[in-house]
C-alpha cells in the first residue's frame, strides 16, 4: 500500500504540489516533484522520513528546485525520465515511457505525455490507483503547451482517459478555483462542476489540498478531458 502526503511548495506564489510518498511494506520513501526544499524537508522530519529517492514528472525549475538540496541532506537519487536527463538536476537513474519502476513493493507505470514538455511522464501506480500528472492535468483543466502541440496534448490527455474511473489523480498545482471559472464558462454552470467546485472551496477553506479527485469525477467535469476530437481540444486553447 502507498501513502501519500500533499506538501504545498511556493504557497500564495504558484501554489505547487510535492508529493511525499511511503511504500508501506517496505517504509521506502520517495519525493515527487520537490518545488522547494524547506517545506518538504519539514513534513519529511514530522513523519520521520528519509526520502530514497526523488521523481520527476518534468524539468520545469518549479518541479526540480528542492532535487539537489534533498540529495545532498538524504543522498536520494533523482530518477526521471531518460530522455529528458540532461534537463534534470541531479539526475541519477533514467527511466524509461512504457517500463516501470519499483518504490518497494508498489510499482509505477511511467507513461509518457509530452506536450505541456517534452519528455513530462506520468508516475501511475495501478494497484494504489494513484496518478501523478505533474503539469499535463490540473483540476478542471490542462497545462499550457510550452514545448508541444495541441496534437500531442489531446494524445497526452487521451491516455489520461483510458486510465479507470477509480483512480484518483494528483496535480502539480492548486490551480482549482481558476480552472473551475473556465469550466463553468464552457460547460454553463455545469451541476457537477458546481458540486466539484463546492467541495474543492470547502477543502480549500480547511486548509486541505483539494487533491485528489477521481478520474471518473475529473472526466465529467474538466472542459479538456470532455473534449472528443482534436478540434474540439483545439478551441479550448
Amino acid at each position: 500500500m502507498l501513502k501519500i502526503y500533499p506538501v504545498l511548495c511556493r504557497a500564495g506564489n504558484m501554489d505547487n504540489y510535492a508529493y511525499i510518498l511511503q511504500d508501506e511494506k517496505s517504509g521506502i520513501s520517495a519525493v515527487i516533484d520537490p518545488s522547494e526544499p524547506e517545506p518538504i524537508i519539514q513534513k519529511l522530519q514530522e513523519l520521520k522520513l528519509e526520502p530514497s529517492y526523488i521523481l520527476n514528472t518534468h524539468h520545469h525549475f518549479d518541479h526540480t528546485d528542492g532535487n539537489l538540496a534533498l540529495k545532498q541532506r538524504y543522498g536520494a537519487k533523482v530518477v526521471a525520465n531518460i530522455n529528458d536527463s540532461s534537463r534534470i538536476p541531479g539526475f541519477d537513474i533514467g527511466v524509461t515511457p512504457g517500463e516501470d519502476f519499483s518504490l518497494g513493493e508498489s510499482r509505477a507505470e511511467i507513461i509518457d505525455v509530452s506536450a505541456h514538455t517534452q519528455g513530462h511522464i506520468l508516475w501511475y501506480f495501478p494497484k494504489d490507483k494513484a496518478v501523478f500528472t505533474g503539469d499535463t492535468l490540473f483540476n478542471l483543466c490542462v497545462g499550457g503547451l510550452f514545448e508541444g502541440t495541441a496534437e500531442e496534448m489531446y494524445a497526452a490527455l487521451s491516455k489520461i482517459k483510458s486510465l479507470p474511473d477509480d483512480v484518483e489523480f494528483y496535480p502539480g498545482h492548486e490551480y482549482t478555483l481558476g480552472g473551475a471559472d473556465f469550466a463553468n464558462y464552457v460547460n454553463n454552470d455545469n451541476e457537477d462542476i458546481q458540486k466539484y467546485l463546492h467541495r474543492a472551496v470547502e477543502r480549500l477553506n480547511a486548509g486541505q489540498p483539494v487533491c485528489p479527485v477521481t478520474l471518473g469525477v475529473e472526466k465529467k467535469c474538466n472542459p479538456y478531458l470532455k473534449a472528443n476530437s482534436l478540434s474540439e481540444l483545439k478551441r479550448l486553447f
